[in-house]
């Protein structure tokens, strides 16, 4: 494989540095976001994580809007068929509003449910209810939001998401200080703040889609019916997958806990540093969606297979540079430690998640690309037999009996995946190209 660059380098690269910056910024103003909590003391701060572990959770089982819907529109137009990438745009709009207002009215209803599941002590649920309650109004919007990133990353386009972005992040962390501190609605004034900038981003997705003519308005049932199915059905495979990967991970965190509190607290640390790191893969995944998702459409099998090892070595090389970052900048975890022992538990596991940095991007180009070929069933069984191997591996052999098996079996958590990728992928691209 050759790295001379060609155009195909230079696109990858003008769609991947805007969608790295679109994946940055929601954690760093988050970050800032939850400094302004921090202030209103910790009961207000407790409420906020309690919260915002419920709503990743709807983030992850929603984002297959964004998903599902980058690779519709990028294969149709990959087959020049602008008239159907526009009806797919449409149809994904009308799902977000008709799955956002029926959302909205059950976390209303079931927010102290929620709030309890997640074993909130009685001094917390109270604030953190209500935030909920606030933060509910936004449903709709967050996933007319997360339709519109698919629409435009389908076209090509991630500067565009990247900007509406940086906005409703910007007025998000504008209105914290106004309304928590200066209207005095303290955790309740940061959950109206969230929701009047998702608002803003929904409507500024709709009117740059409209003014762009990039989406048509759904006519006939029997029309809509079919793109409901495919984006339901694929929506479907995205959440199996995302729930094997949050338990394999979310299982890890359990043993690492169960080792105790030193072992927990070096495992956060290891996972948040590898978390920020694999933001670079995610980039290149998102371009492998929009552009493997074109060249389906196209239907040109070997136009299809070097663009696929193009994206791979992309992802090799990447994973390399993470390896060596990672690998020196694991000393600062012992500076963020609570003590010594936590520090240097940190630094030595997270040696381990430096060498699984290749892989791992590997893995999560891969991911793009299999989302572009709409081989999501290949996908979800990739994560379902990686997250069940190191599952076993870290219950019933000594891998589970320390901080290093642990991280050595979310190792081959990935490697099994990346295993079933190669196993899968022949049949798969065959599907795309011809389907």
């Amino acid at each position: 494989m050759t790295f001379r660059i060609t155009t195909t380098d230079r696109e990858i690269a003008g769609l991947a540095v805007p969608a790295l910056g679109s994946l940055a910024i929601d954690p760093l103003l988050t970050l800032a976001d939850t400094a302004f909590v921090a202030r209103l003391g910790t009961t207000d701060l407790a409420a906020l994580g309690v919260d915002a572990a419920i709503i990743s959770f709807a983030f992850f089982a929603f984002n297959f809007l964004a998903f599902v819907t980058t690779p519709l529109v990028a294969k149709a137009l990959g087959r020049g068929e602008v008239a159907r990438a526009r009806g797919i745009v449409g149809t994904a709009l009308l799902l977000a509003v008709a799955l956002g207002i029926p959302v909205t009215l059950l976390v209303i209803a079931l927010a102290p449910a929620l709030v309890d599941l997640m074993g909130a002590q009685a001094e917390v649920a109270g604030p953190a209810i209500d935030y909920l309650r606030v933060r509910a109004l936004a449903t709709t919007a967050v996933l007319v939001v997360t339709a519109g990133h698919g629409t435009f990353r389908g076209h090509k386009d991630t500067r565009t998401p990247l900007l509406v972005a940086f906005g409703v992040n910007l007025l998000n962390l504008a209105l914290d200080p106004l309304l928590i501190f200066g209207a005095g609605l303290g955790l309740e004034g940061a959950a109206w703040g969230t929701v009047v900038a998702q608002w803003l981003g929904a409507g500024w997705f709709l009117w740059l889609i409209r003014s762009r003519g990039m989406a048509t308005r759904p006519r006939r049932l029997a029309e809509t019916l079919p793109l409901l199915a495919t984006l339901g059905s694929n929506g479907g495979l995205l959440m199996v997958r995302t729930g094997f990967l949050l338990f394999a991970f979310t299982f890890a965190a359990s043993s690492a806990a169960r080792l105790g509190a030193v072992e927990i607290a070096a495992h956060q640390l290891v996972v948040q540093l590898f978390f920020l790191s694999a933001m670079v893969a995610d980039s290149l995944e998102i371009a492998g969606q929009a552009m493997v998702g074109e060249e389906s459409g196209r239907g040109d099998r070997q136009a299809l297979g070097a663009l696929n090892r193009r994206l791979l070595g992309w992802g090799l090389a990447a994973g390399v540079v993470l390896m060596v970052a990672v690998g020196l900048g694991r000393v600062g975890l012992r500076y963020l430690a609570s003590d010594s022992v936590v520090g240097d538990l940190a630094v030595s596991a997270a040696g381990i998640a430096a060498l699984l940095e290749p892989i791992g991007a590997l893995v999560f180009v891969a991911d793009g690309i299999f989302v572009g070929m709409l081989a999501l069933g290949s996908m979800a069984l990739s994560t379902a037999t990686g997250a069940i191997t190191a599952i076993t591996l870290m219950a019933f052999t000594p891998m589970g009996q320390s901080l290093h098996g642990i991280w050595w079996a979310l190792g081959v958590f990935l490697a099994v995946r990346g295993l079933v990728f190669v196993v899968r992928y022949p049949a798969s691209a065959e599907r795309a190209v011809r389907s």
